[in-house]
């Protein structure tokens, strides 16, 4: 496939790009760092994004997620138009329908794991559903450490704490960006299971970039970028197939 879209197989979406295009600079500085991309994101569906350093995987989920600005073609999250919102009205979005998981944890030292789950619900002003919670936190086995502050847990404790408070308030998508690339194997593994899990048993919608084959096995389908655009996707990926897909583009990049 060497196309710039995927055309959707169901109705069900949670988010969308139509013919996005994020440019740097002008004249001889110019950069297309997204080229025209057109893709969905289903709901209750795990999709990993890779591609080589410089595709635009970062770039496309950060202007999906509202984290950036793009220069011309429509984003959507659910039905709502990205480009037709106003800052406090993105802001609004990002923090009531986006939950996101980043390489850096990025919790507040002075909070329990339990206050940096529920942070920006409190600051929203909104109480947790509690029986929700209590599903999410089981689920990434924080129930024991609740109490504790970043500094007692471990790294791959402090990144189960950033998944919770990603999905306590029960976001329409999620995403994560290289959630795991700052945790050994083990706890990489354990947090993309519940990634995994969150999407199988709770029907959550999560989108990931990775360079990492073996992150993208767990998901339900990868994205492949490369020069901004996209260039194939893989359905029920094992990391085999993933790394073999990705030696392709390799291959012809350096013959090209």
């Amino acid at each position: 496939m060497t196309t710039a879209s995927l055309v959707d197989r169901s109705t069900a979406v949670a988010a969308r790009a139509t013919e996005l295009s994020k440019i740097y600079g002008q004249g001889e500085t110019r950069v297309v760092a997204l080229d025209q991309v057109s893709v969905e994101f289903r709901q209750a569906e795990f999709t990993a994004i890779m591609g080589p350093s410089g595709s635009g995987k970062s770039t496309l989920m950060h202007c999906v997620a509202g984290l950036d600005t793009f220069t011309s073609g429509s984003v959507r999250i659910g039905e709502t138009e990205l480009a037709s919102l106003k800052d406090r009205q993105l802001t609004r979005l990002r923090r009531d329908k986006i939950g996101f998981i980043f390489q850096a944890f990025n919790l507040l030292p002075t909070l329990t794991a339990l206050e940096n789950i529920t942070l920006p619900m409190d600051i929203a002003g909104r109480k947790p559903d509690q029986r929700w919670l209590e599903t999410v936190i089981d689920m990434v086995g924080l129930s024991g450490r609740l109490g504790h502050r970043p500094a007692q847990l471990s790294g791959g404790q402090q990144q189960r704490v950033a998944v919770a408070r990603a999905l306590a308030s029960r976001p329409e998508i999620v995403f994560g960006d290289e959630p795991t690339g700052n945790l050994d194997s083990r706890s990489g593994a354990e947090v993309l299971g519940f990634l995994r899990n969150s999407v199988r048993e709770l029907g959550q919608t999560v989108v990931m970039v990775t360079h990492d084959p073996v992150a993208a096995a767990y998901a339900d389908r990868v994205v492949f970028l490369a020069d901004g655009r996209i260039v194939d996707e893989l359905y029920g990926p094992t990391a085999d197939k993933v790394l073999d897909r990705m030696k392709r583009f390799d291959a012809k990049g350096r013959t090209s």
